[in-house]
Parts: C-alpha cells; structure tokens; sequence
C-alpha cells in the first residue's frame, strides 16, 4: 500500500492541540525499559494487550490499555481502529547513501558474473562512477530523486533516516549534496539526517594526495557546513581503498573539536580501525564485517554503537557483520541498510533486519531493537524509538494479531498503517 506524503509544514499546521486516543492495538510494542547494550530475550519485551496510545502537540503523553485511556481522559478525541493490528515505533534507518545520481546496474552484474571491483573500477564503474553522475546532477534532480526513495522509505514503516553526502568530492559538489538532502527533509514527512561523507574516498583529482584533500575538507568545506547548518555529523571511509588510520585520525579529531558527531565506515574488508572510532569516542562504528574479537571487545567496553549493514553484505555477497558476538560481548547494536547505488541498492530495512536475524540468531527484541531504540541512540535522537510518555509520535500498526509474525514474513508483511508526529499518513 502506498501513503502519500504531506510536507512538514502542513504537519506543523495540522498538529493537535488537545489530546487524542489512538486505539485499540491487538499488541503494542512499546520498545521502553530496555537497556542500550547487549544480549536482549523475548521476555524484556513490553507488549500490551488492547493497548492504545495518548498523543498531544505530536508527542506521546501516556501509553496504556485502551479502555482504561479512554476512562481516564474522557475529553479526548477517539481514533479508533479495527483489529488484529500490532503496533510499534516508526523505524529508524541510521545509514544510508541515498543521495545519488544515475545507476551502476552495469557494475551490479559484473560482479555477480565474478569481474573483480578494482577491474570494474579499471574500466569507469564503482563509486567514481556515481561521482561522475552525482557531479553533473542539479541540485534540484538530486532533492528530488531523494524524496522519492524517502518516499518509499516511509511507505514501508521508516520514520527518521540518515542521509550522507559522498558523491560529490569536491567543496562545491559535497554542498550541493548537502543543500539537496535538506531540501528533501523540508519536502518530505520522513525526519533525515544529514552527514557530510566527503570523505568518501580520495577524488581523481587528488590521488596520491588523500592528506591534501582532507585538509581541504576542513578547511574549506566544514566551515561552510556549519555557517549553513547542513549537517553536524562527519563520516569517513577508512579502508585500504579510500583513507588510511594514519590520515583519518587527525582530520577525525579536527572535525570532532569543530563539534561535528562522529560515525565512521570501519572493518569493512579490514579489522583494526573501530578500535580508532572507540578511541576516538566516535557515535558509531558503521560496517563491522571483518571485526575480530579484538574489536568486539572493544566496542562493548566503549560508549560507540556498532552499526551493522545486512544489506552490503546481500549486495557483495559477504558474510555479515558478528551481530550475535557483539551483542554477547555486550555491544549496542544498531542494523541499518547502508542503501547505495553499488553494494547495497534494495534498501528494504525491515527485510534485512529479519534475514540478518535468522542468519545471525538474534531474538526479535534485538532485531527490533537494532531498528527502534537503539538506533535512535546511534543518531543521537533520544526523543524517538520508543513508545512511552514524552516521545514523538512516530509509531506504524501492521495487519496482524500477533508481532512474530512480522520477522517470520521476512519484510514481506508491512505496515498497514503509519503515523508521523501523530498524524496518519494518507
């Protein structure tokens, strides 16, 4: 099912200006009183029978049983609903790169036919690629293609998103990215979150000079950033092929005194560098496929949520990131799509939570969790993912009685039905 979307400012004009009951739920997944680390059962889940939710200006003021809410507020408006639906918050999408131009289809079936990424990218495709596309695109294509992957996005249950920059790689092209992924956020209902990757990789321009161009970053691009507050989160890449440790730690710590957040692509191919985002005291560590124990350990001595990305590993066909040791060692633990042009361009996060679940062995609190709550923390918004007294409203019912049937399905159950600051999307 398709939900239109309405702008921010008609939600702004539209709010709520007394209380209104939503309700009831056949189950309401709550998400609260969970702890941020480590291994979750079944059993910590709060799930409410009949429950409904009270909601004024677009936040939650009291969660509870629907006849009791109704009893207790007798001036409320009723927003009743027919059953079976189960509730839950309005997911949360904390990696993405879906601000792009073009398609690199060409370089997907290549390396499905096993042509190695650096022959592909010998003969004019991977990431530059997309530069190249991404680079000659107004900045009005590229609001615009965004709004329709936000679009889908919201269409299947995904409320807040992070959006970074990366294909422009240049002070010019990264602000152009930039001002269009905000343009997107006034468009459209889903709340983005923007992050300056402009340390992607090196651009051709500088190859061979990767310290000089991160200099440039900082220099010239960061400062222009803030002056237009376009994003207050830094990213980089460091992999043999984009940036080294050695290059990324002074211009990480730079960004981090200009009072950019920290999230980092780290272990992808190679271990090591997420014991530089622990160090560092990074947001998240994003990535994680090729972490040891070494980094495990660290993580879950470390204040950094470890952001795992399901659907680069089904898009390179790699293995996926040591969900279940990071949450045994006692790790945060967040599970986004990664949605790009090139290793990861499905972009279905309730899909790839439930696939990763059943490959990583993870209970559905910790699935849920990882798209919920705890994700919130890894973007730093601690006013959603949850569904308790003072939270947004962001919550979706699914067509179900019961809320194992919403991994069983595997993504192919989706919502029915979602509310953003409290008001039905239609």
């Amino acid at each position: 099912m398709l939900f239109p979307t309405f702008s921010k400012s008609f939600s702004q004009e539209t709010s709520m200006t007394h209380s209104k009951i939503i309700g009831p739920f056949t189950e309401l997944l709550t998400m609260r009183n969970l702890p941020l680390k480590g291994a979750l059962g079944d059993t910590q889940l709060e799930v409410i029978k009949q429950g409904a939710l009270l909601i004024k200006n677009e936040i939650i003021t009291e969660v509870g049983p629907f006849d009791a809410l109704k009893s207790e507020f007798p001036q409320a408006d009723i927003e009743e609903l027919t059953a079976p639906n189960v509730a839950m918050p309005g997911f949360i999408d904390v990696h993405t790169h879906m601000c792009w131009a073009g398609s690199r289809a060409r370089d997907y079936t290549l390396r499905t036919s096993g042509t190695p990424y650096l022959e592909i990218a010998k003969a004019g495709g991977g990431i530059l690629d997309t530069v190249r596309q991404t680079r000659v695109a107004s900045q009005e294509t590229l609001t615009e293609l965004l709004v329709q992957k936000c679009m889908r996005h919201l269409n299947e249950g995904v409320t807040t998103c992070e959006v970074k920059s990366g294909y422009g790689l240049t002070v010019a092209d990264e602000l152009k990215m930039l001002r269009a992924i905000n343009g997107a956020n006034k468009q459209h209902n889903i709340d983005i979150v923007p992050t300056c990757l402009a340390a992607h990789m090196p651009p051709q321009e500088f190859q061979g000079h990767s310290a000089e161009y991160l200099e440039l970053i900082l220099h010239e691009l960061l400062p222009q950033i803030q002056k237009e507050n376009l994003a207050s989160r830094v990213d980089i890449f460091i992999e043999e092929s984009a940036f080294t440790e050695r290059e990324a730690e002074p211009y990480l710590r730079t960004a981090k005194a200009m009072g950019f957040s920290l999230a980092i692509h780290v272990d992808q191919f190679t271990a090591g560098s997420s014991l530089l985002a622990c160090k560092l005291g990074a947001v998240s560590a994003d990535h994680l496929e090729a972490s040891t124990g070494r980094e495990i350990e660290a993580l879950a001595k470390s204040e950094t949520i470890a952001v795992v990305l399901p659907g680069c590993s089904l898009g390179l066909g790699l293995n996926y990131a040591p969900a279940r040791k990071l949450l045994d060692g006692g790790a945060a633990l967040a599970i986004a799509t990664d949605w790009n042009p090139g290793s990861a361009p499905m972009g279905d996060l309730l899909m790839q939570a439930a696939v990763l679940g059943a490959a990583e062995k993870l209970s559905a609190t910790e699935t849920f969790a990882g798209i919920t709550t705890r994700a919130a923390a890894a973007l730093e918004r601690n006013d959603r993912g949850e569904l308790s007294a003072g939270k947004r409203a962001d919550f979706q019912v699914f067509p179900c009685d019961d809320y194992r049937e919403i991994l069983y399905n595997q993504g192919k159950l989706k919502a029915s039905k979602i509310w953003k600051c409290g008001i039905l999307v239609e």
